[in-house]
Formats: structure tokens, sequence, C-alpha cells
């Protein structure tokens, strides 16, 4: 055998034998869970109820660290930069790992190249809710106030190129109304604006507006899925409001940098899906309109695959793509 292939096989066996040596004592000290928004968001709901879990089955802290910004590619390029040693971790959004690849020319990370999918933990639809004194109690009274305000509309979203801040464009387009974007650091602040009539309207993951729907100090026109959400089964969908075909769910998942061991990545895997089978896990994410999705990391790199190009369509449709 030529000596560079001895050599070869000798890194990969050395390789192997490390990433299960490494696992086993995995984890050996705290893992930060980075969530790209800052606090008050879905992200923020979603990863905090994994965290807790993921600690407890881990016998290891699982510390959230939120690094808003960008629309959360700060916080997802850090990720993408750090150690491959399971050590740091990534909540991954359809805001970040679907949208801000397209809608950025340089988001400073590749969706598919720079990270190791660990699993996915669920979806939510976007709902499309306003003030209560914003005039608009439906969605064709909001769009025939809007085409009789063109371009005096604003609407709220977590960041530009967020999820929220397509969906708006893309039902802007849809509805054939101009709408004026207003972009905050997390869904959190967007809707303290919007809870305090700062603006009309906003996009916002359901568990993290739904409270406030509860509560009676939203209103809440619409659903962006195509079914209605079990959390609020008197919203109508847009779809039944006149936008055939209208679907903008979210999705949230695991992710670790990419070469990060796969014995690790296989080990966290297991461990989330633990958590998402468990009462408490069920019991919280259900209750903030999240629908537990689990499956295996190839199971979300195709996911991650198949999400990407069809934002990248809906970002290019919407013609807001930025430098």
């Amino acid at each position: 055998m030529p000596i560079w292939k001895t050599w070869f096989c000798a890194a990969a066996t050395i390789a192997v034998t490390f990433g299960a040596a490494h696992a086993q004592t995995f984890p050996a000290r705290p893992i930060t869970l980075v969530i790209p928004f800052a606090p008050g968001g879905s992200t923020s709901i979603v990863g905090r109820g994994i965290a807790d879990k993921m600690s407890e089955l881990l016998g290891e802290k699982v510390v959230v660290d939120n690094r808003p910004g960008a629309g959360g590619t700060v916080g997802t390029k850090a990720v993408a930069k750090s150690d491959p040693d399971g050590y740091t971790l990534l909540l991954g959004y359809t805001g970040t790992l679907a949208i801000g690849p397209s809608l950025f020319k340089n988001p400073g990370y590749d969706p598919r190249r720079d990270f190791a999918p660990i699993g996915m933990i669920g979806n939510a639809p976007n709902s499309l809710v306003v003030n209560p004194s914003f005039p608009a109690k439906t969605v064709a009274e909001l769009i025939a106030y809007a085409k009789a305000n063109p371009d005096k509309v604003n609407f709220g979203s977590a960041g530009a190129g967020t999820a929220s801040h397509i969906t708006g464009e893309y039902f802007a387009r849809a509805a054939g109304i101009k709408l004026v974007h207003i972009p905050y650091k997390g869904t959190g602040p967007a809707l303290t604006d919007l809870l305090g009539g700062h603006i009309p309207m906003a996009f916002a993951p359901i568990p993290a507006s739904h409270a406030n729907v509860a509560a009676g100090k939203l209103r809440a026109l619409a659903v962006t899925s195509t079914a209605r959400s079990g959390l609020l089964p008197d919203v109508p969908t847009l779809i039944e409001s006149g936008l055939a075909g209208f679907d903008a769910s979210l999705y949230y998942g695991l992710a670790a940098p990419a070469g990060t061991p796969r014995p690790v990545i296989e080990k966290l895997n297991k461990v989330l899906r633990e958590a998402l089978a468990s009462d408490e896990v069920k019991r919280q994410l259900g209750n903030d309109g999240t629908d537990i999705t689990p499956g295996s990391p190839e199971d979300y790199a195709d996911f991650i695959d198949k999400d990407e190009k069809k934002w990248a369509l809906l970002v290019k449709s919407s013609g807001v793509e930025q430098e």
C-alpha cells in the first residue's frame, strides 16, 4: 500500500476513535446554545424549553446565549465559526438558515456547508396581528385600508431578512398593497412597540404572539400556514382570507458547527428526541403553538436544503435582496 494511503487510513482511524472517545465523555462542561435573536421571540421560547430539558438529560447545563443582529445572521455566523466540539450549538430557524443566505449578499455562512444538523424541533406559523386600535378587523379590511392609504401602513418584524420580514413582503405582494417595513432586533421588541401602538401591525410567530392575543391586547387577523392553528382555532388562514396558496410556516432545529464529531451529533440528536418526547416539552411547545417534528440529522439536513430553495424564490420574487 502506498505510504500516503497508509497515512490516510491511520488518520481516519484516529479521527473515528477520537470522536467515539469524545462522545463517551461528552459533555464534560456546560454547552452554549446560541439563539440569534433578542429574548422574547419564538426562537427564545422554543430554545429555552429545549435547553432546560436537555440540561436535565445530559447532566450538564445548556446555557442560552441570545445574540441578536442583522436578521439573526450575527449569532448564526458566530456558531459557524466556533470550535466543532459540540459545546456551541445553534437554534436553527427558517429566518437564518433559509432566508438570510438569499437575502444578504454575504451573510458569512453557508447553511449547507458550515453546519452539522442535529435534528428538527418543530414548526409554527406566523400570525398577522394588529393593535386593537387599528380599524381593520379582517384581512379584507386591512387590504382595503392599505389600498386607500398606500405607503402609510407600517408593519414590524424581527429584523431585516427574518421570516416575519419576508412574510410581510410576501403578503403585500400577494394582496397587491404597499406596506412600510419597520425592522426590530427580534420579535420581542417588535411586539412591545405593537402593544404600545407605535406600529399598527406585525407578523409574529404564534409562540410569541398568542398570549397577548388571548388577553385581548392584540387582534389576530390570520395565520400564515395552510391549516388553522390549534392554539388559535378561530383565526383563519390567509388562504381562507382570499390569498390563494399562501404558506409561510417557520421551522426550528438544532445545529452544530461543521466538523463536529459524528458520535457527538448522534448523542445530541438522541437527547433532543428524548426531550421532545417528554410530557413537559410537549406541553410547553404545544401551549405556545409549536408542532413537534423530531427526526434524524439527515432529515434536518434535507429539510434545510428544501426550505432554503423555497424561501430563496420568495426573496427573489419579493425584490428585497440586500447587500
